[in-house]
């Protein structure tokens, strides 16, 4: 159930080394992904880098976490009701300044190299070509961040039987895609953080509006299709459960998109009776 937070949510331990999870995991996207962007910065290398990233990190951290590691997902998740504001707001911060701490780690490791001037300017992070208009920035990182969180919450449907290959993989090679198209236009940000971070640290906020409200309308949207049109319990019955209910919980709806009744032993001898 994913209304509002929960206190003693914030008390666990788990949940802490889950925010850690995702400041440790956004840290390595910034340095190895961003780092991907130094010179000669070829768009291939770039969207390899990324899918592996993503791939990896998820696989280590997705346990802990989840592996968010993008306030555009986490933004999905709490508005399909799938995880409390508290933690949705924790896991924006464990992102963010994971993001920064990769960048101040980047920016250190080539402030010395010749020829790279241009890079240490930007650290890696999205900038739009030229005669690209701010709005079309957003439209480019609102499409290919629908494309990510759309492919996330198909790959986390519980109830799905037709998955067999590897869930990091599939978000993987869907910011690959996603990024051998959106490079050469906007640098594919789809993820705020990721964008924030190298920004923040050289200064460099070029459209930065856009690289920020772009994916996270692209991600509520997903999130919202996917879980209302294509998963495999959408009804709605589940719709009017999420819009209306206080207690929603998506794993409560079973495969036909209706709530499963908890029968416990009292329950069978009164109805026998």
């Amino acid at each position: 159930m994913v209304q509002c937070c929960v206190p003693s949510e914030l008390k666990a331990i788990r949940f802490y080394v889950a925010c850690l999870g995702e400041v440790l995991g956004t840290f390595f996207l910034v340095l190895v992904g961003c780092g991907s962007c130094s010179p000669p910065g070829d768009v291939v290398r770039i969207s390899l880098t990324f899918t592996l990233a993503i791939a990896t990190i998820v696989w280590n951290v997705g346990r802990v976490s989840g592996g968010h590691l993008n306030p555009a997902v986490t933004i999905g998740f709490l508005v399909a009701r799938r995880i409390t504001v508290g933690r949705a707001f924790f896991y924006v911060l464990a992102q963010v300044v994971g993001a920064i701490l990769g960048a101040v780690t980047l920016k250190g490791l080539v402030a010395n190299r010749e020829g790279w001037e241009k890079f240490r300017e930007s650290l890696g992070t999205s900038t739009r070509a030229d005669g690209v208009t701010e709005v079309e920035v957003f439209g480019v990182e609102l499409l290919i961040t629908f494309v990510l969180v759309w492919t996330v919450f198909a790959t986390v449907d519980s109830k799905r039987s037709d998955t067999q290959g590897s869930k990091p993989l599939a978000i993987g090679l869907a910011i690959g895609m996603c990024h051998l198209w959106a490079v050469p236009f906007t640098g594919a940000g789809m993820n705020p953080a990721r964008v924030a971070g190298p920004a923040i640290v050289s200064s460099s906020y070029d459209a930065h509006w856009a690289y920020w409200a772009g994916p996270i309308v692209g991600g509520i949207l997903a999130a919202l299709i996917y879980e209302f049109i294509f998963a495999v319990n959408a009804t709605s019955s589940k719709l009017r459960g999420w819009a209306t209910t206080f207690t929603y919980d998506e794993e409560e709806y079973d495969n036909d998109g209706k709530v499963m009744q908890v029968t416990n032993d009292k329950d069978v001898q009164m109805n026998r009776i």
